[in-house]
């Protein structure tokens, strides 16, 4: 496979392989520095009520779930319950 960058990533529709959901576009990628490595993508969740206060969540899903990257989109194996997680680059609180 050529390399592939960011800006290439995000224009790719990510398909859940389990239930055939339809996912939506990468919005960001997780990074493991100093390595470089690809840790995870992030996908927008659904929309809240009728698309008027944003999504509802992200969903974080793992490098190891993605099966295939194709010219046009990401299939992915993954449980959607488990992948849902808070906007990435928002700060992280320690409580």
């Amino acid at each position: 496979m050529p390399p592939c960058r960011y800006t290439d990533l995000r224009c790719k529709e990510v398909i859940n392989v389990c239930d055939g959901c339809r996912l939506g576009c990468v919005c960001d990628v997780e990074l493991e520095l100093p390595e470089g490595r690809v840790c995870a993508i992030w996908v927008p969740g659904p929309w809240r009520w009728l698309g008027l206060f944003g999504h509802d969540g992200y969903y974080r899903i793992p490098w190891q779930r993605i099966q295939r990257i194709g010219s046009d989109m990401i299939l992915v194996d993954a449980v959607l319950r488990d992948c849902r997680c808070r906007r990435p680059g928002r700060r992280w609180r320690e409580d």
